[in-house]
C-alpha cells in the first residue's frame, strides 16, 4: 500500500541579495509504499535536503502536493504542523538532536510529553524499544555520559517511540565511527523487516547499499533510481558507485 506521494514537487528560492531565483526541486515525483526502505542521493545543492524538508512539513514547497497516507502535507495549517509532526513522522538527525540537561530516556519521552501523555501511559513504551535498540541500561544516563553511537539509538528510540508512519533519517550516520555506522544500519534494517517505513537521506553509500531502493536527484528533478531486489549489500554498493560516477560524468541514465 502506498504511504507517501510526492507529485511534481517544486521549490524555488529568491537570493536576499541579487533577487535571483534558484530551483532547488523542478518537479520531483515518486511514490513510497509501506513497509519500503528508500534512500536519496545526490550531490550537494542536489535538491535532496529540501526534498527531505519539504517531507518533514518544515517547508513548503512552490508547487506540487505530498500526500501522507490520504492527507496532502502542504496543505496543512501551519498551526496544526506540529502536532502532524508527533503523529506521523519520527526523525532521526545527522547530530543527535538530544538536550544535554535531560536524560535519554526524557530525551525519548519528549514527543510524548509535548503529546500530552502521562508518564503512566509513557513508561510502558519505553521498554520494548530501548531492549531492541541495545540501550535499556543507559536509560538514565546524559547524553554526555555516552557514545555516539548510543546517543543515535536514544534519536532512534525517540523517533520509534510515537509509533510513526514514516521515519525520516536525515544522514543518520554522518558523526558516527566505523563500528557504531555499522550498528546504526543493523539496527535500520532490523527495523525495517518488522514493518517499519523509511526514507533517508545519505552521502554515504555503504549506508544506502542497505536500503532496498535509492533514488537519485540530480539538478531538482529524480533523475534515476536502483532497487535492491536480489543484489547483496557489495553488489548494491557497486550498483550505486557506477550510478554516482554516472551522474557525476553525465553519462545517461
Amino acid at each position: 500500500m502506498k504511504i507517501l506521494d510526492v507529485n511534481n514537487l517544486k521549490k524555488t528560492y529568491t537570493t536576499r541579495l541579487s533577487s535571483n531565483k534558484v530551483e532547488a526541486l523542478k518537479g520531483v515525483t515518486f511514490d513510497v509504499n509501506e513497509g519500503e526502505y528508500v534512500a536519496i542521493m545526490g550531490e550537494s545543492g542536489s535538491g535532496k535536503t529540501t526534498l527531505l524538508n519539504i517531507v518533514a512539513s518544515l517547508d513548503k514547497p512552490t508547487a506540487g502536493s505530498v500526500f501522507l497516507d490520504d492527507e496532502d502535507i502542504t496543505k496543512i495549517k501551519d498551526k496544526e504542523l506540529a502536532k502532524f509532526r508527533r503523529d506521523n513522522l519520527g526523525f532521526v538527525f545527522q547530530e543527535f538532536n538530544l538536550l544535554d540537561t535531560f536524560t535519554l530516556e526524557d530525551n525519548i519521552f519528549l514527543p510524548l510529553v509535548l503529546a500530552g501523555e502521562s508518564y503512566k501511559e509513557m513508561a510502558p513504551k519505553i521498554v520494548p524499544i530501548a531492549k531492541r535498540l541495545g540501550i535499556s541500561d543507559l536509560l538514565k544516563k546524559y547524553p554526555y555520559e555516552v557514545s555516539g553511537g548510543q546517543k543515535q539509538r536514544a534519536a532512534v528510540a525517540r523517533a520509534l517511540i510515537t509509533n510513526p508512519r514514516l521515519v525520516l533519517a536525515d544522514e543518520p550516520t554522518g558523526a558516527l565511527d566505523s563500528k557504531s555506522t555499522d550498528e546504526l544500519l543493523s539496527l535500520f534494517e532490523a527495523i525495517n523487516a518488522m514493518g517499519q517505513t523509511i526514507l533517508m537521506v545519505t552521502h554515504s553509500v555503504k549506508a544506502a547499499s542497505k536500503a532496498k531502493r535509492v533514488l537519485f536527484i540530480k539538478d531538482g528533478v529524480v533523475y534515476h533510481q536502483l532497487y535492491k531486489g536480489d543484489q547483496t549489500d557489495e553488489q548494491m554498493y557497486q550498483s550505486i558507485s557506477d550510478t554516482l560516477t554516472m551522474l557525476q560524468t553525465g553519462g545517461d541514465r
